[in-house]
């Protein structure tokens, strides 16, 4: 149960880290020319993206909302049989970066699930990502390295806590 409490409390944080930075970028980025800090390492621009990470598929913000909501019901869904605690922090990075970018895709402009997701980081002469983008990433890192090492996602046979 405690990995259960884990899991959606790195949920909520890594949504509510990333749901206030894009709010933050929208009044303090958007619209503006560029800004650089630490000496030019990292850049502040906001670009709305439609697609993927990097740009890919910009038509296909339906499939990707789509998508995130699978990833969303499917981590719901195995949450109460997580009996390892870096698999709930992985899944629960994961669901925060897929509920960052899924609420950008249904609450932003031009309209309910085909909103763009707001990026607005760019480190060195990387691609322009969010800390949605961050939390995914981090969360699929955690998880092939759980794998790796051999740890179950959850107990063979077990079944969701009631």
């Amino acid at each position: 149960m405690r990995r259960t409490y884990v899991l959606w409390a790195t949920a909520a944080v890594g949504l509510a880290v990333d749901q206030s930075t894009k709010a933050i970028a929208a009044v303090t980025v958007e619209g503006r020319d560029p800004r650089q800090v630490l000496g030019g390492a990292v850049t502040f621009t906001a670009i709305r993206n439609p697609g993927a990470a990097g740009s890919f598929a910009p038509h296909a913000t339906l499939v990707f909302t789509l998508l995130a909501l699978v990833v969303l019901a499917f981590i719901t869904r195995v949450a109460p049989t997580v009996r390892s605690t870096g698999w709930a922090v992985g899944l629960g990075l994961v669901f925060a970066g897929a509920g960052g970018n899924l609420a950008d895709r249904l609450f932003r402009t031009p309209g309910f699930g085909r909103g763009a997701v707001l990026d607005f980081i760019q480190i060195g002469h990387s691609g322009v990502f969010n800390l949605a983008d961050q939390c995914v990433t981090a969360g699929a890192v955690v998880i092939v390295v759980q794998t790796f090492r051999g740890i179950p996602m959850s107990v063979r046979g077990s079944a969701p806590v009631q």
